[in-house]
């Protein structure tokens, strides 16, 4: 484990009593090296450290403490200046400089983070992409082996997109699939995730949700789908596959392949429709369907 990780994991106090700690650490040893040696640089490890893990106020405080403890350090090592207001100067100058630091760095986290928030969000509808999907999948399916509470995945295909594009543009296509997103998110819970893996193809992932908990929540999605599809005379329908599942599928690709292959034979059929299975861990949809959809 990299030390980030194992720091993000520990509680404030703990931070703040390490940054507090190196610190103290650093003006001793800037005392005992002396005037001559400049230790000015190593005050900057625990601003950046409390500065990244607590924010800007403990940042900045930290910037100010650390000026003050190089000022102690300076004259309790007996460094004599010709003009009293000198180690006042330094002092203000070195504080203003931990203050840029602490700053810049922040401006840099935060921009790492809005890069990685724009790494998880599809570009067109605002909700979770593929690919961070993917990355949260796995975590739900360990859940579920762990703690034995159902999981239930929705796959959702809108029907006739495009002939929808063709008759409206793109422009409207795109309008749809926004409404779409919306209208899921809307009508799931703040834990569920709800992301398009491309396309006119979105999926639900329903943690602690049984099989009749299911049908009862996708079929008011469901209605509230078509419903705005009416309001807005679109000519969209959705055929979908919903597997509840009770035991761990052996991995989030197979998982992804059942519900795919579940709303394809709703696709083949009739369209505009749903289908639900419960999976326990015994094969439902033969393997050579599953096969296909996994690649």
């Amino acid at each position: 484990m990299d030390p980030i990780t194992y720091l993000e994991k520990q509680n404030r106090w703990f931070k703040i009593s390490l940054g507090s700690a190196l610190l103290l650490i650093t003006g001793a040893l800037d005392f005992l090296t002396g005037y001559e040696l400049a230790f000015s640089l190593f005050y900057v490890i625990p601003i950046c450290l409390l500065t990244w893990f607590q924010g800007r106020w403990t940042g900045i405080v930290t910037s100010v403490a650390s000026a003050i403890v190089w000022f102690a350090a300076d004259k309790a090592a007996g460094h004599q200046y010709p003009n009293m207001l000198v180690p006042f100067w330094n002092t203000t100058i070195r504080l203003l400089f931990f203050v840029i630091i602490s700053t810049l760095l922040l401006m840099l986290k935060k921009s790492l983070e809005r890069e990685r928030e724009l790494a998880r969000v599809d570009y067109l509808t605002g909700i979770v992409n593929a690919r961070y999907f993917y990355e949260l999948l796995p975590r739900e399916m360990d859940r579920l082996r762990r703690y034995q509470h159902p999981l239930t995945l929705a796959y959702v295909d809108l029907d006739n997109m495009k002939n929808t594009n063709d008759q409206f543009g793109h422009g409207t296509g795109d309008q749809v699939l926004r409404t779409v997103a919306t209208l899921l998110k809307e009508h799931t819970r703040s834990t569920d995730v709800v992301a398009r893996l491309g396309g006119d193809e979105f999926v639900l992932l329903l943690p602690d949700l049984s099989d009749a908990l299911a049908r009862v929540v996708f079929s008011r999605i469901q209605k509230a789908l078509r419903k705005e599809m009416l309001l807005h005379s679109w000519p969209i329908t959705f055929s979908a596959g919903v597997l509840t599942c009770t035991a761990s599928p052996d991995s989030a690709a197979e998982f992804v392949a059942m519900a795919d292959a579940l709303m394809y034979s709703v696709k083949h059929e009739n369209k505009n429709d749903v289908k639900y299975l419960t999976y326990d861990g015994e094969e439902t949809i033969p393997q050579h369907i599953i096969a296909q959809q996994l690649l």
